[in-house]
């Protein structure tokens, strides 16, 4: 889960099925029960479906959802600069050994979890070329590159174009306001 929008989903079809929600937040709900009864569950599970969303009961499924949550949380609704060891991040957050929770990321996702985040933060220069404001100097200042170059490699790596071409595509589709 991600936005307000979602998180509000998530509690309405938890409160029709009596499911006590004591709180959510990126990835997760805490309910007030211990226990919740199997077929609750179930049809818990088929409601959120239907929206989109997915639920994960397993320990090691919840532990690769929560890094996940940790790598959006920071590089997506984070403003600041992006200047931290990402390995010390989601271990300090996860309470496990980097080196287990890598591993057991990729046994999961099929990808590394370096791979993951910076597929993630290509996503967020996407976003950030698309406004348009800011030159690709800042995105990768702001996104932890040492230097512009190393953030453009990744880039088209990832998208098979440099940040300049995806940035001149979109200026090309953009309409101008007089054309509205």
């Amino acid at each position: 889960m991600v936005c307000q929008r979602c998180i509000m989903a998530i509690k309405a079809e938890a409160e029709k099925l009596g499911i006590g929600v004591r709180n959510i937040h990126l990835g997760e709900l805490e309910t007030n029960e211990e226990h919740v009864d199997p077929k609750i569950l179930e049809a818990f599970d088929k409601n959120i479906e239907a929206l989109g969303f997915e639920r994960f009961d397993d320990k090691k499924n919840r532990i690769v959802q929560r890094v996940k949550s940790i790598v959006i949380e920071n590089l997506h609704q984070n403003d600041g600069e992006l200047n931290h060891n990402w390995s010390e991040l989601i271990a300090s957050r996860i309470e496990y050994e980097y080196n287990y929770i890598s591993g057991l990321f990729s046994s999961l996702e099929g990808i590394t979890l370096e791979q993951y985040i910076i597929r993630q933060k290509v996503e967020k220069v996407k976003e950030l070329l698309f406004y348009d404001e800011l030159p690709l100097k800042e995105i990768a200042w702001k996104l932890g590159y040492n230097s512009p170059a190393y953030l453009s490699s990744q880039f088209k790596k990832v998208t098979g174009m440099t940040p300049g071409r995806f940035r001149n595509q979109l200026n090309k589709k953009r309409k101008h306001l007089d054309q509205l």
